[in-house]
């Protein structure tokens, strides 16, 4: 994936987000053979201003026809190989808005041979000329993405190079495996013995290393994903207090009449470093109100498209029927927090004990509450990791763990040599095609088809 790419084609988009009254600056970039010329087209630069790799240059966007000024700019010039996608690029720093960047570009791609970008086609032009692999490419797509430090920080490892470290320090080690079996398949009558039981063993050290990898990707899966929670309960027992008191602000009305909430309200917010979405429901309960019915069918919904459910009731007062009959309604195997609320009520002895008991009144335990929640979708374990896969890397380490898998069964069965380096190879190709080592132009368009315009 180090080869030179070249192209006769210049792209150009937005690069920055761009809403009405919203950022006072907005990037257009522009890459290619004629990023320079297409640029110069439609500006005009006073003075004897030099254009030379690395400068800014200051100047107003002209509509040649009309003769109007579109706006004021500077122009920043990074000339290849010394740009983010190898190739020549050209950045124009207008002012923000829609109207105006708009214009903007619609300018540039009357040029000749410049045409709108592909949503990541500069990162993949960047892979293509090698300034960046494709674990650092997809790193930055995360890092743009990222819903909390802990996920910032993740991306900025990949981009630094330690999931291609990782993944490369592995491979490497079954490419050394795969070529002494190799050479004991050419030259058996010319070279010791193979230790099998060493090869064994690194063989599963190495897929160790991979599984190590497959479980973090889960912890990583919760911090660039987030979950969905849904509050739910009886009317009354302090959904909305716990949502206003977790989301540090006032999103729902809370009063002592049973049934308030009458929608479904979401708030986000990042628990431990994990993203969370809170979706605080109606009180279910039987109803003859038309609207709270409305909202008691949304909550229901709520229960079947959460991660985690906390199903809150009131400790005060005890379980009740209605606490159980709403616990049935849970879809199965959707993890479940009890949650006693109103613990600085005089607590109610019950038959059924609560995961954890919190006063959303006062915020008495809080903190307890939140690490029984996390521990019981296992996503407490986020401070020690170190890099995340996304979800293409992790097929693919999966896919090398069951090829070294079955090198065991083969090893097992005293099969020839031959056998083994079949799965060897698997695994080799699979951590290369994660890399990029390994890998098509189509798949390429695949990834990089996901990525935001103008990245």
């Amino acid at each position: 994936m180090n080869s030179a790419f070249t192209t006769e084609e210049t792209i150009a988009a937005i690069a920055s987000a761009v809403a009405p009254g919203q950022g006072a600056i907005a990037i257009i970039k522009v890459s290619g053979p004629s990023s320079q010329q297409a640029v110069k087209s439609i500006v005009t630069i006073p003075g004897e201003q030099l254009w030379k790799s690395h400068r800014i240059l200051y100047g107003h966007v002209i509509n040649k026809k009309t003769k109007k000024k579109i706006d004021e700019v500077l122009i920043l010039i990074m000339e290849g190989p010394r740009s983010f996608t190898g190739e020549d690029v050209v950045e124009i720093h207008c002012h923000g808005g829609l109207i105006v960047v708009q214009q903007v570009l619609d300018l540039l791609l009357t040029q000749t041979n410049t045409r709108r970008a592909l949503p990541g086609e500069f990162s993949q032009r960047a892979v293509l000329n090698g300034r960046l692999n494709l674990t650092q490419a997809e790193a930055i797509n995360d890092l743009i993405s990222a819903r909390s430090e802990k996920a910032a920080q993740l991306a900025i490892a990949g981009i630094n190079g330690e999931i291609t470290t990782q993944i490369n320090s592995l491979r490497d080690k079954l490419i050394d495996q795969l070529s002494e079996i190799e050479a004991r398949i050419d030259f058996e009558d010319d070279l010791p013995n193979l230790d099998e039981q060493t090869l064994i063993a690194e063989v599963i050290s190495i897929k160790e290393n991979l599984y190590k990898l497959i479980s973090d990707a889960k912890q990583g899966s919760f911090i660039n994903n987030g979950l969905k929670i849904a509050l739910v309960g009886t009317p009354n027992v302090g959904k909305s207090s716990l949502l206003n008191l977790l989301s540090k602000k006032k999103r729902a009305i809370v009063t002592d009449l049973p049934g308030t909430t009458r929608d479904l309200l979401e708030s986000e917010i990042v628990l431990e470093g994990v993203p969370i979405t809170l979706l605080d429901t109606a009180g279910i309960r039987e109803t003859q109100d038309a609207i709270e019915q409305i909202g008691i069918s949304l909550s229901q919904k709520a229960l079947v498209v959460a991660d985690v459910i906390v199903l809150i009731f009131d400790i005060s007062q005890g379980w009740t029927k209605n606490d159980q009959k709403l616990l049935n309604e849970i879809p199965k195997g959707t993890p479940t927090l009890l949650l006693g609320n109103k613990s600085d009520i005089q607590i109610k002895s019950t038959i059924v004990k609560p995961d954890a008991t919190i006063s959303a009144l006062t915020g008495e335990g809080e903190s307890e509450m939140i690490e029984a929640l996390l521990k019981l979708c296992d996503a407490n374990k986020i401070e020690s990791l170190e890099i995340a896969l996304n979800q293409r890397q992790l097929d693919l380490v999966q896919l090398a763990a069951s090829a070294l898998e079955k090198i065991e069964t083969v090893a097992e069965q005293k099969l020839p040599w031959d056998f083994w380096t079949i799965d060897l190879r698997e695994a080799v190709f699979r951590l290369g095609e994660l890399t990029g080592e390994e890998i098509t132009e189509a798949v390429l368009d695949r990834i990089f088809s996901k990525f935001c315009i103008g990245k």
